[in-house]
C-alpha cells in the first residue's frame, strides 16, 4: 500500500474532501475545504477528481515522505516548502522521488495551504467524505488531525493507466524531485479586494446605520476565528427591533449576528442550523479570500444582486476549466 508518512504535523493539518453532503438535515456539519479554489486547482494539476481528498495546513505544515514516487500539487498560502531542502514551487505538478522529505514551514502570506497528491490521500469515507470532522472526531485520518507516526493511505495507481511523461523521467533522474510545465493557478481577478455578499433575509430588520456601516466597515478578523466561524470585530450592527428567530439551515459564508452585533462568518465546519439574524450571504466566489484572511486582516464587504453573485460564480468556473485543461496539457508534456 502506498502510504504518506508523518514525521511532523504541522499546526493544524487535516484531510479534506468536497465536504459531506446531504447529511445537514441530521446535524451533520458539511466540513470541506476553507478554501474551494485552492482545493480544486491543487487536484486539477496532478490530474485528479475535484472531490479527491487533499490536506489542508494552516498556518504553518508538516514534514512527509512518500512510500512510492509521488506525484504533489501545492496551492493556497505561500509557505515555506522544500524537498530534501530544495524549494519546491507551486501551480505546477511536482513528482518527489520515494523516502524524499517534503517539509513544509511557517506561512509568508495567507492562513492555508493545501497539497494534492496523484489518486489522493485514501482512508475510509464516512457518511460518502473523507473530510475531517474534529469536533465529531470522525473522517479524516482517524477523525482527528495528523500526528506524528501516522501513516496516511493513498489511492493506488489506476489500473491500466499509462506512466506520465514526468514518471518516465524519474526513472532515468537521480534528483530528488522532477517538476511539470507551471501553470496559471490564480483566481478570477479581485481587484478591489472587497468581500461581495447578497443582503440577507434579515437585512431588512436592521438599522440604515447599522446596513451602511456594515459596507463601510472595517471588520477585523478576530482571533477566536476557526474553520468553524469567522469572528468579526467592528460597528456593531444593531436590529430596528429584538427577535425570536426559530434556527434554520446555514451555507458556507452565512453572516450572522450575535446579540452583541459583531458579526460571525460561518465557514466549512459551520453547525448545521443557526438562529442569529442572517444580515447577509458572502458569495461564493469570494469565500477562498476570505479562508486566506488572518486575525488582524480587516475586511470590507460590497453589497451585490443574486444576479451579480451567479456571475461572479460562473466566471470562477470559467476559469477553473481554464486550469483544468492547462493542467492537463502539462501532464502530457
Amino acid at each position: 500500500m502506498r502510504t504518506m508518512l508523518v514525521d511532523r504535523p504541522g499546526m493544524l493539518s487535516t484531510l479534506q474532501d468536497t465536504g459531506r453532503l446531504g447529511h445537514q438535515q441530521y446535524g451533520v456539519s458539511v466540513n470541506g475545504p476553507m478554501d474551494e479554489w485552492s482545493h480544486r486547482a491543487a487536484n486539477a494539476l496532478v490530474g485528479n477528481p475535484e472531490n479527491a481528498a487533499v490536506l489542508e495546513c494552516t498556518l504553518n505544515g508538516p514534514r512527509l515522505s512518500f512510500s512510492e514516487h509521488t506525484l504533489i500539487a501545492l496551492c493556497g498560502a505561500p509557505m515555506d516548502v522544500t524537498a530534501d531542502g530544495q524549494p519546491v514551487p507551486y501551480g505546477r505538478a511536482v513528482l518527489l522521488r520515494r523516502g524524499v522529505v517534503l517539509d513544509i514551514g511557517a506561512r509568508t502570506a495567507g492562513a492555508r495551504l493545501y497539497l494534492a497528491v496523484r489518486g489522493g490521500l485514501a482512508p475510509e469515507p464516512v457518511l460518502g467524505s473523507r473530510s475531517t470532522n474534529v469536533r465529531a472526531g470522525f473522517g479524516g485520518f482517524h477523525g482527528r488531525p495528523l500526528r506524528k507516526g501516522d501513516h496516511v493511505p493513498l489511492s493506488p495507481p489506476r489500473r491500466g493507466a499509462s506512466a506520465l511523461p514526468i514518471e518516465r523521467r524519474m526513472v532515468q533522474s537521480g534528483l530528488p524531485m522532477l517538476t511539470a510545465l507551471p501553470v496559471d493557478i490564480s483566481p478570477p481577478a479581485r481587484p478591489d479586494g472587497l468581500l461581495r455578499f447578497i443582503p440577507g433575509p434579515h437585512w431588512n430588520a436592521f438599522t440604515d446605520a447599522a446596513r451602511a456601516d456594515f459596507e463601510l466597515g472595517p471588520y477585523k478578523v478576530t482571533p477566536q476565528s476557526d474553520r468553524m466561524g469567522m469572528r468579526l470585530q467592528g460597528p456593531a450592527l444593531k436590529l430596528q427591533n429584538a427577535m425570536e428567530l426559530v434556527s434554520e439551515a446555514t451555507v458556507f459564508g452565512t453572516v450572522q449576528v450575535p446579540p452583541d452585533g459583531q458579526p460571525i462568518l460561518l465557514m466549512a465546519d459551520r453547525q448545521s442550523a443557526g438562529g442569529y439574524p442572517k444580515i447577509g450571504y458572502v458569495a461564493s466566489a469570494d469565500l477562498p479570500l476570505l479562508a486566506q484572511a488572518m486575525p488582524g486582516d480587516n475586511l470590507h464587504f460590497k453589497a451585490v444582486s443574486q444576479a451579480e453573485a451567479e456571475n461572479a460564480w460562473r466566471d470562477f468556473e470559467e476559469r477553473l476549466q481554464q486550469l483544468r485543461q492547462a493542467a492537463a496539457r502539462a501532464l502530457e508534456s
